[in-house]
């Protein structure tokens, strides 16, 4: 009896056994038979929190994810490539993918400043809200491909307002802006022109020795904790607020479109879900760290001033102007332009009513 047990049950077991190995196969992830090795230069520092962090966690996560099989090496800012030239080296197969802020090419394509940033624009949440749920993103991509760009760009990234930058001295009206040397990025660098100002476009790795050198009398790059590492407290000690011409900062992680074509779908939904993750991961260290590093500004004799009401509703009257001439020449513009405006007014219900009140 024993042995006719034996004989039938192994079999059986065999099968189970069998059948319990095809069920682990099958729950275990498989990322292609194809293993992938992409360089990736970024445009800022991977020190940088919320600016460049995001990208080291994202490469990190993807290549834990994928047991290795993925694999996204970051090279700093001018190790690989200078970062305005990301854009162009993924378009072109130099690289398969570089991480930047897209609002660096508006030279080559004008309505990319509003995928990066928008001067008197939506807040972070609201902006990933447009880009992942009604359509920005796909914009973003058509926009790319309609001015000859080959790449897939994937929100991977964004912070809170930036500060409207580091000065001299303070800003009291819109006539301290006239005949003021001022790096100035994006659409609010044409606010600033229209007023006066002389406007230039440095990287970030540059400000610190051009504020030093008196190259530039100002300058704005992103958010206090980023902008002190960078040093600009020791050179000038009046940091404006808020950041009006760049109310979210957005970053984007763009894929050659013949790499991006060259992925399983296992493999592009990795990426996609970890930038997902990342977009919060990164907003969510930038709001952690502003409070500490703005509390500690009088032990390093820096002055955080607001701009006054009156100003702020002149340079929004000035950025109407500048977004209306732009749009005038550029249809790309007009069509995302008007997009995000349909968007902030549906959501404008929802903010009004379901936030509380700034001044309450």
């Amino acid at each position: 009896m024993l042995n006719q047990l034996q004989r039938y049950c192994k079999p059986a077991i065999a099968v189970m056994f069998s059948v319990f190995v095809l069920f682990c196969l099958s729950a275990t992830p498989v990322f292609g038979a194809k293993k992938v090795r992409w360089k990736v230069p970024m445009a800022f520092s991977s020190k940088l929190p919320g600016l460049g962090t995001p990208l080291v966690y994202a490469c990190d996560q993807i290549k834990k994810i994928s047991g290795g099989d993925m694999t996204l090496k970051i090279y700093e800012p001018n190790k690989l490539l200078p970062p305005f030239e990301i854009l162009d080296a993924v378009s072109s197969g130099k690289v398969k993918a570089g991480y930047t802020w897209i609002g660096y090419d508006e030279g080559k394509i004008p309505s990319l400043p509003l995928f990066a940033a928008v001067p008197f624009g939506m807040e972070p949440w609201e902006y990933t809200a447009w880009s992942l749920f009604n359509g920005g993103e796909k914009l973003l991509n058509e926009v790319y491909a309609r001015n000859g760009k080959n790449v897939q760009a994937t929100l991977c990234g964004i912070m809170g307002p930036e500060t409207a930058g580091w000065f001299r001295e303070p800003i009291k009206s819109l006539d301290d802006f006239k005949g003021l040397k001022i790096r100035f990025a994006g659409i609010g660098g044409k606010v600033l022109s229209k007023l006066g100002a002389s406007v230039t476009m440095l990287p970030g790795g540059e400000l610190y020795a051009a504020l030093e050198k008196g190259t530039i009398d100002a300058t704005e790059f992103s958010m206090p904790a980023i902008d002190q590492l960078l040093g600009f407290h020791k050179v000038v000690k009046n940091n404006i607020f808020p950041g009006w011409h760049q109310s979210f900062t957005a970053m984007h992680l763009l894929i050659n479109k013949n790499a991006w074509e060259g992925l399983d779908e296992g493999q592009k939904a990795l990426i996609k879900t970890t930038c997902t993750a990342t977009t919060l991961y990164g907003m969510s260290e930038g709001e952690a760290a502003q409070g500490k590093i703005i509390a500690g500004f009088k032990s390093k004799g820096v002055t955080a001033q607001k701009l006054p009401i009156p100003v702020l509703r002149k340079l929004k009257e000035v950025t109407d102007e500048a977004m209306a001439e732009i749009a005038a020449r550029d249809p790309d513009f007009k069509l995302v332009w008007e997009n995000q405006k349909a968007f902030s007014a549906d959501y404008a219900y929802w903010k009004n009513l379901g936030y509380l009140p700034r001044d309450f």
